[in-house]
């Protein structure tokens, strides 16, 4: 394909979605489109980034939930290694969970599946001009996150007690709040998963069993402070 005078350059894209249908639906929807050619599509992760090095599309849309490879590890792998290409994530999802981890991967774009085929177009060329492709509630998200007051901070990983780590430090922090592992992870912008690791190492290094004990320990060590009656 060429471009002709003063038309917007057309923009060479790889789709990543582990779903068939999902993914021929959204080629076959770009290919009826001005201003994208879709020269590539992958069934997850690694296949993604196997791609943009043979084929260095200009932009990926970039599903998150695949197998072997996620869309985030995917994401950072492809900016690490493929400057010149970016990453536009199309999912279902516009959780904190989702949203933030792949915003921290390189991602400069993110639209949910219910977006249609112009915006999806506009946002593949607002970030090969240097702009973010976000949808407007991800905008919203984003504003949210941002208004929201942060954590209290906690001591470094050098002065927190039991060799806890910052992040463990901050969890247990989180802990003593009263938070669920859930409202952990989105606080900290990580899975569930991950959460769930961090309070097992803790609770190991510093010999705990429960979050009764781990909120003592917390107020104990001065991690956090009881509340005021």
């Amino acid at each position: 394909m060429t471009e002709t005078e003063g038309q917007e350059k057309i923009a060479r894209v790889v789709v990543a979605d582990d779903q068939t249908v999902v993914r021929e639906g959204i080629v076959m929807l770009l290919g009826l489109l001005p201003g994208v050619e879709v020269v590539g599509a992958a069934g997850d992760g690694e296949e993604a980034v196997r791609l943009v090095g043979e084929l260095a599309p200009d932009v990926v849309l970039m599903d998150l939930r695949m197998p072997r490879c996620d869309g985030v590890e995917a994401t950072r792998r492809i900016r690490a290694q493929y400057p010149g290409t970016q990453v536009v994530v199309l999912t279902t999802f516009s959780d904190d969970e989702s949203l933030f981890p792949a915003l921290r991967a390189g991602a400069r774009g993110y639209l949910t599946k219910d977006a249609g085929g112009d915006e999806i177009v506009r946002a593949v060329h607002s970030v090969l001009s240097g702009d973010a492709g976000l949808s407007p509630s991800v905008q919203r998200r984003l504003l949210e996150r941002l208004s929201r007051p942060e954590p209290e901070p906690v001591p470094a990983a050098g002065q927190a007690p039991d060799g806890l780590t910052t992040r463990e430090s901050e969890v247990l922090v989180l802990i003593a709040e009263g938070l669920s592992n859930q409202q952990i992870a989105r606080r900290l912008h990580v899975s569930t998963a991950t959460v769930k690791t961090h309070i097992n190492n803790l609770f190991a290094k510093a010999g705990l069993k429960d979050r009764a004990q781990a909120v003592r320990y917390a107020y104990s060590k001065g991690l956090a402070k009881p509340p005021t009656r």
